[in-house]
């Protein structure tokens, strides 16, 4: 088992802060997810793909309890005998709410306890010496779960029938955008994939380790709803020329011709998100999209998805200086400038927004907006070691889930880096997804 490197010069007060922050933020939101409905919503399962929302608030206090109350604290546990109702991989989401769960005024008494005594332990404790406090690593890796978890609510509440309960204002207007490239050229030779360096960084973005990639062309952004429009009504749905053996049959079986979500009324394409119905917008790129369906448009464009190494080289590597970054546009943490993260627009931003986070070729929206699908099986890097547990990557790798990466508008910054690596199966439409394509340079 290898852990994470720290770095001694990280102020260990400063560390301190930022995992509170870290934490807070993320209760922060938990809370807005889970008191903007009533009670029946919180216990009801809006679909079978998702856990009631009171499920996950639960599990978030009890994957704390376990990680920072017990193993790091060294505290007796509060209540061991809700660990099993509360293992994600013990009982799946269809059948969570037949399990006897807390119910929502208990589960936020308990989440509420878990975090006092938390914070308390990370007030007094010595942040290096072991490997799961080194450079605070298990309180960050805390709240990425929860922020992880907040995500999985906010899917639930996309998936929710009922009118609005979340508001939140519209994204910037695109600066330039309809003036840019469509594709970038992406040189070829040698970059650093991964990182060995980050302190919170998960399991799976380890170890650095070289890539040479061939030269290749990206699109500039997403893959925007105006350009899926022209797919499908090119017949896109229709041809089975443009999809795999599994993605037709997956089209067949049920009935797909168009986005999750989306409606055909009036002459126009419709979209109901979080509880509007509204005009689908042609420029904001596409979402809630499978594997399948972002293939079966590369094809139709003479194009293709991007590797992994591909989308991580053209968002990380500099070319002149050939160091790979922690974000497209440098090293300093996320700013609103910088990309739509946080829930903080409940959409994604239009394509050629955000300039301030292009990369040094001038990609832009590779951290933000949408999940975007990779051609890539989730595989583990060479040298790769499971820390602190396998389930969180080690039981996923192989070929039947897909690499998404650069995070969403429903990321938060904690849980989103130009190393981060998210995965699912090719069937997924309900999470935030979405894509853009790739060529060989010839």
């Amino acid at each position: 088992m290898t852990a994470p490197e720290s770095d001694s010069t990280i102020d260990p007060e400063a560390l301190r802060r930022r995992a509170e922050k870290a934490l807070r933020t993320a209760r922060d939101r938990t809370h807005t997810l889970t008191t903007c409905v009533d009670e029946p919503d919180l216990t009801a399962q809006h679909s079978p793909l998702m856990s009631p929302l009171v499920w996950d608030l639960a599990h978030i206090g009890n994957q704390e309890e376990q990680w920072l109350l017990r193993a790091v604290g060294g505290r007796d546990a509060l209540r061991p005998e809700i660990d099993s109702i509360y293992d994600a991989f013990e009982h799946p989401r269809a059948e969570r709410p037949t399990l006897p769960l807390l119910a929502p005024a208990e589960a936020r008494g308990y989440v509420h306890e878990v975090r006092g005594r938390v914070l308390d332990i990370l007030e007094r404790i010595e942040l290096r010496g072991a490997p799961l406090v080194d450079a605070g690593f298990a309180f960050g890796m805390i709240a990425q779960h929860e922020q992880q978890h907040d995500e999985t609510m906010l899917i639930t509440h996309q998936l929710r029938r009922g009118p609005a309960a979340l508001t939140a204002p519209p994204p910037p207007d695109a600066d330039g955008g309809a003036a840019l490239p469509e594709e970038v050229l992406v040189p070829a030779g040698p970059f650093t994939m991964g990182t060995s360096a980050e302190p919170w960084a998960l399991d799976n973005e380890r170890p650095a380790h070289h890539r040479l990639v061939p030269a290749f062309h990206i699109d500039t952004t997403p893959v925007t709803n105006g350009a899926y429009e022209r797919f499908i009504a090119d017949g896109g749905y229709t041809e089975q020329r443009w999809w795999t053996a599994d993605g037709w049959a997956y089209v067949q079986e049920h009935g797909l011709a168009a986005p999750l979500f989306w409606r055909r009324e009036g002459g126009q394409w419709l979209r109901r998100r979080f509880g509007v119905t509204e005009p689908v917008p042609p420029e904001e790129p596409v979402v809630h999209v499978s594997w399948y369906e972002a293939d079966a448009y590369a094809r139709w464009a003479g194009r293709r998805l991007p590797t992994e190494e591909e989308w991580e080289k053209a968002a990380r590597h500099d070319p002149e200086s050939g160091r790979s970054r922690r974000y497209p546009w440098g090293d300093e943490d996320p700013t609103p400038e910088h990309a739509n993260l946080g829930q903080r627009h409940l959409r994604p931003a239009a394509a050629g927004s955000y300039p301030r986070g292009a990369s040094p070729l001038g990609v832009r929206q590779l951290i933000g907006d949408v999940w975007e699908w990779t051609s890539s099986d989730f595989l583990p890097y060479p040298g790769f070691r499971a820390f602190p547990y396998r389930e969180y990557s080690e039981v996923f790798f192989g070929p039947n889930h897909k690499v998404l990466r650069g995070g969403s508008f429903a990321v938060d910054e904690v849980a989103c880096r130009g190393t981060f690596r998210n995965w699912d199966l090719p069937v997924r439409r309900q999470i935030f997804s979405g894509f853009r394509t790739a060529r060989d340079a010839t």
